[in-house]
């Protein structure tokens, strides 16, 4: 089961997917509100907390929900603060019951993963791409559109128009025919 522990959350927040499952894995950490007592209504331990990229809004409650779980933090870059290990281009990582592709998406920011699963047919798009068309910001350190095209390209490559679910950074999340959500991104971020 996939739950947005941020959702109505009135603060500057990215989402937070709890991931439940065989393995329960804490997707994005938030920022501004008390992640840890949210991950407590629904769960008793973390095995991980993964994140998209190190954008403040996604990892400023990484250290409170690190240290409440005793809970390892994935991520690309190690350089980063509080990412203690890494995740590379097209490793497997076990999300809930199901394994997921890390797709490295740079564009938005360097460090930036997406997670897809064929066999869920579910994506995690962090902030590449929103519902609606929408694609994440380029003019912030880091941000290349050209990269960004490249990298909703490359999601398109790997993902199918079976795809059923994506999860966003923000806003919500997609489940009529996201693969057209993301097709369209890639119109806009190219316009």
């Amino acid at each position: 089961m996939i739950r947005n522990l941020a959702r109505g959350q009135q603060v500057f927040t990215s989402n937070a997917f709890l991931v439940t499952g065989d393995r329960t894995v804490l997707v994005d950490a938030g920022n501004e509100f008390d992640v840890v007592s949210v991950v407590e209504d629904h769960v008793e331990a973390l095995d991980a907390l993964v994140v998209t990229h190190t954008h403040y809004d996604h990892v400023g409650n990484l250290a409170a929900v690190a240290d409440a779980f005793d809970a390892p933090v994935w991520g690309f870059d190690t350089d980063q603060d509080g990412i203690e290990h890494a995740i590379g281009d097209d490793e497997t990582v076990q999300l809930g019951d199901h394994d997921y592709r890390a797709l490295h998406t740079p564009g938005h920011k360097d460090d930036h993963l997406c997670f897809y699963s064929p066999q869920a047919g579910v994506l995690f798009a962090g902030d590449l791409v929103f519902a609606n068309g929408s694609f994440g910001r380029t003019d912030l350190e880091e941000g290349n559109r050209n990269l960004l095209v490249e990298s909703i390209e490359r999601v398109l490559s790997v993902a199918d128009e079976g795809l059923a679910e994506m999860h966003t950074g923000h806003g919500p999340s997609v489940t009529d025919r996201p693969y057209q959500d993301v097709e369209l991104a890639l119109q806009a971020a190219k316009f």
